[in-house]
């Protein structure tokens, strides 16, 4: 069956491109889906949604901006529908962590009568370089809400690895995998590697829920910043302050440290100013 497409759903974001690219380079036939491929796929005009899927032995599906966004879960739903009708073998989903409306999204596709797979991510290690944070790095400040609440922050790598894994492998039906790095760490921790990483100063700088709206809208407009927003103020409360196993269930091995990202997006050039 490798002779049918695997659908990926927003190929053009953080984790899509990177589980296109990996599904590729192992010889899997991949269809890219999102609104400006060759495979037009759009959330928001739901008659894209069966000729993206048809023919299709799997999808990854990730919805833009974030599953807590209003009306995501129903969307979710009927794309279940139509996967369902076109005969598709295996969904995996990406979800994020601690988010009501995410655990709503969770049990839409448990429930969708497709066999599945559910990512449960942390907080994402790219954010601060090639995200809404990463012009605050290059200015030298990570202005961050939530005080010292420690996040076991996610390199988006390892998420497209078990992504593919998920994908493309027997044994993993059915299964959660809740997805964190090896530590928690606070903002502060994470300014102190970016630090080191990019061999100049930045500093952590603890603001309110409001700030950090502002920062965001600056960077990447007003409906991104209401939905990362909304997001904060959810998720750092404390509730996500604990490593879980999932890499090293879904892939026999530990996850990346967050140190080990910075110095590699460094390198790579990412906070350089014409990245």
């Amino acid at each position: 069956m490798k002779d049918r497409p695997i659908l990926v759903i927003g190929a053009t974001g953080k984790t899509g491109r990177r589980v296109a690219t990996r599904l590729e380079a192992l010889g899997h036939p991949v269809r890219r889906g999102s609104r400006s491929s060759a495979t037009p796929f759009d959330w928001e005009a739901p008659e894209t949604w069966a000729p993206a899927l048809r023919g299709a032995r799997a999808a990854y599906v990730t919805y833009f901006p974030d599953l807590a966004f209003p009306g995501a879960v129903e969307k979710l739903e009927s794309l279940c529908e139509t996967a369902r009708d076109a005969d598709v073998e295996r969904l995996v989903l990406l979800s994020g962590r601690g988010e009501h409306h995410a655990r709503l999204g969770e049990e839409v596709v448990r429930n969708s009568g497709v066999d599945f797979t559910i990512v449960r991510a942390a907080w994402f290690a790219q954010n601060f370089s090639e995200g809404y944070l990463r012009d605050p790095v290059l200015a030298g400040v990570l202005p961050m809400p939530g005080g010292d609440v420690a996040e076991p922050i996610i390199d988006i790598d390892d998420i497209a690895d078990v992504a593919v894994a998920a994908l493309t492998e027997p044994g993993h039906a059915g299964e959660l995998y809740e997805v964190t790095g090896p530590r928690l760490m606070t903002f502060a921790d994470m300014a102190a590697d970016l630090s080191r990483a990019t061999g100049r100063e930045i500093r952590n700088i603890p603001i309110s829920f409001d700030d950090f709206h502002a920062t965001i809208a600056e960077a990447g407009g007003p409906f991104v910043a209401d939905v990362f927003t909304a997001i904060a103020r959810e998720t750092l409360d404390g509730r996500n302050a604990s490593t879980t196993d999932g890499v090293m269930r879904a892939l026999g091995r530990a996850p990346r440290d967050f140190a080990e990202f910075a110095q590699t997006a460094a390198r790579s050039g990412a906070w350089s100013r014409a990245a």
